[in-house]
Parts: C-alpha cells; structure tokens; sequence
C-alpha cells in the first residue's frame, strides 16, 4: 500500500505540526490533554508535565501519533475534528491504514512531490527554522522533501505550501530510492537512542513511546514499514523458535487466549542460565530499557518473530525521493 495515494485525492492531507496525536473520539482529551490538541500543540510540554498515574489515563484515549509529514485519508468529519486513516500506519483496524480521530487544524494540503530529493531526522530531535522565522522541534523519524542544499543546512518543502531549513548533521538523505542496508546492530542502535525515555499509550515520537511505537519508529527510520500494534506486527513477521533468538529479533507477550498486547527487541541470544535480554518501552509509565527480562514477563512470552527485510527495492514513497 502506497503511504502517498496519486495527487489530487481531495481527501488526503498531510500533518503540519511536529507531531499530531490520535485520539479515540473528540471527547476523549482531558483538560490537562489541552497541550496536545492545540492549534499550534506542545507535545514536549504535555508530556513533560503528566505523573506515571496521570500516563496512565491515556489508556482508552489516545491511539497513535503520526509525525510532520504524514499521509492521512479523511473519512468524517465532526466539526473541528476529523477522523482520519493514517496511510503508513498498518493496521487490522482499518483497510487503509490506522484509524482515529484528529485535530482538523493539525492538517494541511499534502507536499508537491514533483522534484527532489527526500530525508529523514535521525537525531532525537531536530530544530526546523520556517519560512517565517520562527523555530519548531522535529522528532526523530520525521520524512521531509528536500528542495534546497546549502553547506550547512538543507532547505525542506512542509506540508500547507511552507518551507523551512534544518542543519544537515540532523538529517539523513535517502540514496536514489533503494532501501537502506542495515542490520540487527543498526536497529539496536537506533532503540537505544530512547533509553530513558517515559512511556506514553500511544506515542510514536521522541517526546514518548509506546512498545509497539518503539518498534514501529525504529524500522520506519531504516525505511521500513511495520504494522502500528504489537498485535498486528506479531502476524507480520517470520516466526523465530524461542531458543533461537538472535539480536534484533522481536519478542511477543500474550494473555492466555487473548491477543498480542506487548513486544520489545531481543539484544542477546538465549543465555546459557536462561535469562533474556529485551530492549523495550514497558507499560505503566516506566522508562525505555534494555535489562533482564523480568520474572513475569516470562509467563506471557509467547513467541518471537524476525521482521522481514524488504528487497533491494524502493523505499516508502515519502522517503524514496520520488
């Protein structure tokens, strides 16, 4: 499925602030969420300023976030809301992608993709300076259209017919359309830029992660798209025995006869003593890690999986330069 459907699709827009959180309904944010729905939102702020307990409500509110850049088709609208598929977010949600509702003013009309080269920001955050002078912050995984190099900064086209610069040592230029080389070290590596960070239901950005938008983020920036949720992501990949995991594999955890609600990444083999190595976003408002996996954890382990390498073909559209 193309994240870009053909120009001209009336319904299809594209996220104009740094980062767009997805909601439930427009009824589901709480007054203390009012950051995040802004014109203008401040997501570094609302995050910032939320306890684990207060993270915690986010459950039953918040769905995904999708980042500056991103393709949505807008199936309603409710007054200032929308309700929208975000076209590079898989899920078995929705056909076309994850679906959930947003801030109408968080969208604009899509960037034309005519000439060109594409990027990704690859440092947790970038600053992007607008056309207008004024400053916003970029997560990490962010797409942007190349229209303009200059030594030291590279000039991008932004959704709504804006323009902005950012500093070439944020950004990674994607090379003539063909997938990226990585491996599982590549992954890891990029994980491992969120150690520390809080957990956040639903995030999918440098400001906070949920498990499966840890593993989502992480493959989107080596020019991979896997499913949003861990469910859906557990039915995408290569089954792994358990006692043959290697880094970089994916470890799922199930209830008893319900479905997938957790994974994270393998960072060791099996140990001679049987312990296992996850680096993961735990629930609860707990701190991205890479530890021993916990006791508990090991009751509700239910299989592993390795995420299919695309062919040495194209990358998504958005980060193909095409």
């Amino acid at each position: 499925m193309a994240d870009h459907p053909p120009p001209g699709s009336p319904d299809v827009f594209e996220v104009a602030v740094p980062v767009a959180t997805v909601w439930t309904s427009p009824e589901a944010p709480r007054s203390l969420d009012m950051p995040a729905v802004l014109d203008e939102p401040d997501v570094a702020t609302w995050t910032a300023a939320m306890s684990a307990e207060v993270r915690k409500g986010l459950d039953g509110r918040t769905l995904t976030q999708l980042l500056l850049g991103e393709a949505v088709l807008v199936l309603e609208h409710r007054g200032e809301w929308v309700r929208v598929a975000a076209l590079g977010q898989g899920s078995s949600r929705h056909p076309r992608g994850y679906p959930g509702w947003v801030r109408r003013a968080h969208l604009a009309s899509p960037v034309p993709r005519t000439r060109g080269a594409a990027a990704s920001v690859i440092t947790p955050t970038g600053v992007c300076t607008l056309g207008d002078g004024t400053k916003t912050e970029l997560s990490f995984g962010t797409a942007l259209w190349v229209s303009g190099v200059g030594d030291d900064t590279a000039e991008v086209l932004l959704p709504g017919g804006r323009t902005g610069t950012l500093a070439w040592e944020t950004l990674r230029l994607a090379h003539r359309g063909q997938q990226q080389a990585y491996g599982p070290d590549d992954l890891l590596d990029t994980a491992r830029q969120f150690l520390g960070l809080r957990y956040l239901w639903g995030g999918t950005s440098a400001w906070g992660l949920d498990c499966s938008g840890l593993v989502h983020l992480t493959y989107r920036a080596h020019g991979v798209r896997v499913a949003r949720d861990a469910c859906d992501q557990a039915e995408q990949v290569v089954s792994v025995a358990l006692d043959e995991v290697e880094p970089g594999d994916l470890y799922f955890f199930a209830r008893p006869g319900q479905r997938v609600y957790h994974v994270g990444f393998a960072t060791s083999p099996l140990l001679d003593d049987g312990t296992r190595w996850m680096l993961h976003a735990p629930e609860s408002g707990e701190l991205v890690e890479d530890a021993p996996m916990a006791p508990p954890r090991y009751e509700h382990l239910v299989a592993a999986g390795r995420v299919r390498k695309p062919d040495a073909g194209q990358l998504p559209r958005e980060l193909s330069g095409r």
